[in-house]
């Protein structure tokens, strides 16, 4: 038996299964029958136990999600300093090709240099805007996982309470 809440409060989003899975229980909890005389309801430990595992395999896909998105920031990043790499070199060659006359060759480090502070500032740009984006989508994670475990830690407390002590029996004369 567990006891009703007095009130809920709302929960932030829980992407996909999940989240069906915590509506489901909490649903199942809220419309649970009511035990006469007390505040607590009836329901069914092995379906409860059931769907609580079914959410915690749910669990791993937002870590691997999250896992990927790390990985695929660090790929755009290496891509995009490749990518600066390649125009650092480029700006190099052609102003090794412009060396014969002196302002010809100071125009050509000019704009290799503001090739390289651009590419520079675009590769950190791109970086910073990557980790916002895994930063973002790990604390997501991070509060879906907070949830759920507050949810099992309630669940389990309310679980392990100890019933109320059964009104003494009327004594007739």
């Amino acid at each position: 038996m567990i006891d009703q809440p007095e009130h809920t409060t709302p929960s932030p989003p829980v992407p996909g299964r999940l989240a069906e899975l915590l509506e489901e229980l909490i649903t199942e909890i809220e419309n649970a029958r009511a035990v006469p005389l007390s505040s607590n309801v009836m329901i069914s430990q092995e379906d409860m136990l059931d769907r609580l595992h079914e959410a915690a395999e749910e669990l791993p896909e937002e870590l691997r999600s999250a896992r990927w998105m790390v990985r695929e920031r660090e790929s755009y990043i290496a891509r995009t300093n490749e990518r600066a790499q390649e125009l650092v070199n480029k700006a190099k060659t052609e102003s090794e090709l412009l060396v014969s006359e002196n302002y010809i060759l100071q125009e050509a480090v000019e704009e290799a240099n503001t090739l390289t502070r651009n590419a520079e500032s675009e590769a950190r740009r791109i970086r910073l805007e990557a980790e916002d984006y895994a930063e973002r989508h790990l604390a997501e994670a991070e509060t879906v996982l907070g949830e759920l475990y507050r949810y099992v830690t309630e669940a389990r407390a309310e679980l392990h309470q100890a019933l109320p002590k059964a009104p003494d029996p009327p004594i007739s004369q």
